[in-house]
This record gives structure tokens, C-alpha cells and sequence, in this order.
């Protein structure tokens, strides 16, 4: 069994072109106009028809969002993944809302942080844990580059789906794979020349690796 994986931050179709013919099967859109891999609503709905006619399902990263918002991005949307600060009850208000599939983002520097999880196991799909930044360092909540310590994840993971996320490339994905069990992944600034500029070199790169590697079989 390969690894699932989750490319965001896709703002060009000849990027989503590279990611739907190497196997991803997520394409992930970023909705936060601070970051330099913002795209918006109407831009990401004509993304999604190309992504969809390659058989990827398109996620929406949002951070601390409004119901307008949502309303205005959902025809570009499969997914809703949570990347702010919102709470199990604004989870279950926004899937309620929205009717899409939600992911949560967890910042995790530590064993509690990853202990977090369990309060949203009722009300979301799907755990996504990345690095957590210390205040004050940058705005954006994701895409930093930064890596966590990936065996915090062993046995601790939540009993819903999850993905890892944080600093990973080529270069460093098998051993992310090893120490953690992830069966799926969510990269960004890893696949990138530049903040927000995609290499279609690094994708394949990256998805081949992606091909040879399997989660540990014991990991949920």
C-alpha cells in the first residue's frame, strides 16, 4: 500500500496537472490571503474542475473562517480542513453548515498536544498534525517548513483518519513514514522553489518516493 498524499497550496493548473497525473489525491487550496499560496473563490473553482477531472478530491484550508466564506468557496471544495483556532462546537457548527467533510489541523510540539485530538474525534473526518510555530514568528499557521519530533504520534493517534504534515519532502519522507506509521501526508513548502512556487520536478520527485513507501501495519 502507498502513501496518500495530500499536495496544498495549488494555484496554477499546470500544477494541479503535475499532482493528478503523479497520483495525489488530494488537492489542497488555500483560502488565508496572508499566505503566498492564497488563492480565491473564483480562481479555486475553475482549480477544482481540473483537479476533479483527474480524480483528486479538492480540500478548502481555512483559518478561523466565516460562514461567508465558506458559502463563497464551497463549490470549490470537497474537504474543509480547520487550520485556526476553532473549537469542537465551531467544528460541528461549520459541518453542519457546510455539509462537506472536515479535517482539523492540531499544532503538535508535544505528547499533549497530540492528546488534543480526542476532543474532535465526534465532530470532524479527519486529524491533520502539524509543527506547531512558537508566537510572534510568522502568520501563517502551515506551510512553514518546520518538522516535529514524529514519534510523539506512536501510539497516540486518534482512532478517526489522520495525516501528517510539517517540513516533509523527498528527502526526508521515508523516515517521517518510519517514525510515525502516517498512512497519509499533506505537503507544501516542500514541493516549492520559492514561497507559493511549485516545482513539477519536486512533485514527481515526491510522489515517486510516495509510491515505494507504506504505513506500519499496526498503526491505525
Amino acid at each position: 500500500m502507498s502513501l496518500e498524499v495530500k499536495i496544498c497550496g495549488l494555484a496554477s493548473p499546470n500544477v494541479i496537472d503535475a499532482a493528478g497525473k503523479n497520483g495525489a489525491r488530494w488537492a489542497g487550496f488555500v483560502f488565508f490571503p496572508p499566505s503566498p499560496r492564497y488563492v480565491d473563490a473564483r480562481l479555486a473553482i475553475d482549480l477544482a474542475a481540473i483537479a476533479r477531472s483527474h480524480g483528486m478530491e479538492t480540500v478548502g484550508v481555512y483559518v478561523n473562517p466565516t460562514d461567508r466564506l465558506l458559502d463563497e468557496t464551497a463549490p470549490a471544495v470537497d474537504w474543509i480542513q480547520l487550520h485556526g483556532q476553532e473549537t469542537p462546537e465551531r467544528a460541528q457548527a461549520i459541518r453542519a453548515q457546510s455539509g462537506k467533510r472536515l479535517i482539523k489541523a492540531l499544532p503538535i510540539a508535544e505528547a499533549a498536544d497530540v492528546e488534543a485530538a480526542r476532543t474532535y474525534e465526534a465532530v470532524v473526518d479527519m486529524i491533520l498534525f502539524d509543527a506547531k510555530v512558537q508566537p510572534g514568528t510568522t502568520r501563517l499557521p502551515g506551510g512553514n517548513g518546520r518538522t516535529f519530533d514524529w514519534t510523539l504520534l506512536e501510539g497516540r493517534t486518534p482512532s478517526l483518519p489522520w495525516m501528517l504534515s510539517g517540513g516533509l519532502d523527498a528527502d526526508n519522507l521515508a523516515q517521517a513514514v518510519l517514525e510515525s506509521g502516517a498512512k497519509r501526508v499533506d505537503v507544501s513548502s516542500g514541493l516549492e522553489d520559492a514561497p507559493g512556487l511549485k516545482s513539477l520536478d519536486k512533485i514527481a520527485q515526491f510522489m515517486n518516493h510516495a509510491r515505494t513507501l507504506g504505513p506500519k501495519e499496526q498503526t491505525p
